[in-house]
């Protein structure tokens, strides 16, 4: 039995509620799709009072936030599907710091990238943290030659450029927070993933 098979991915179900949880009691204060003020009430990404008015907190709490149910259905499903093997591999406490500081990082490139262009934006959503997971999921197959849970490296390549693709083809969709976060999490899990040797069975050791 593997390390994988011995772990459960608690920490990736426990921030997929903390994200459905936070969510509905936003929708029960405004339509959070649309009252921008309500989003920045409780800790939406905005360049200003970030840079100029030092709350930094933002970083942390926009990326549990969601402008509307489809934006929450999209995320979470993505990180239900990738973040538990990711998590089962990597361990509870790694994969709990690279998500939360891939979403942090994401948001910081993201502000950086507009400031940079001049343009400013509320700005929200677990996306950052979830291509975070792609990240990490990106450095376990090339560390396992190629493949990990039954994704090949040319197929996880595919399916992050599609994903930035859509991104960049769809209005609204903060691509820069996508780009660092994954970035991040690719960075962190080098830095953090040490795979389990296989054990050698008794079988191996006659045949030497």
């Amino acid at each position: 039995m593997n390390r994988s098979e011995l772990k459960g991915s608690y920490i990736n179900m426990a921030l997929i509620a903390a994200n459905v949880i936070f969510f509905f009691f936003l929708t029960a204060q405004g339509r959070t799709e649309y009252d921008m003020e309500l989003m920045l009430r409780y800790g939406a990404c905005y360049e200003p009072l970030i840079v100029y008015e030092h709350q930094y907190w933002r970083l942390f709490t926009a990326c549990f936030m969601h402008f509307g149910m489809a934006h929450l259905v999209n995320n979470m499903l993505v990180l239900f599907a990738l973040g538990d093997p990711v998590e089962r591999e990597l361990g509870h406490l790694p994969y709990l710091v690279i998500y939360l500081l891939s979403g942090i990082g994401g948001n910081i490139f993201s502000a950086w990238y507009n400031l940079r262009i001049g343009e400013i934006a509320i700005s929200a959503g677990a996306s950052g943290a979830v291509f975070g997971v792609m990240g990490m999921l990106l450095w376990m197959v090339m560390r396992r030659g190629g493949t990990f849970s039954g994704m090949s490296l040319n197929r996880l390549i595919a399916s992050i450029a599609l994903s930035i693709y859509l991104g960049m083809s769809e209005g609204g969709v903060d691509v820069a927070a996508h780009v660092g976060g994954l970035i991040c999490g690719f960075v962190l899990c080098i830095l953090l993933y040490r795979p389990e040797k296989k054990r050698r069975t008794h079988t191996e050791w006659d045949l030497m």
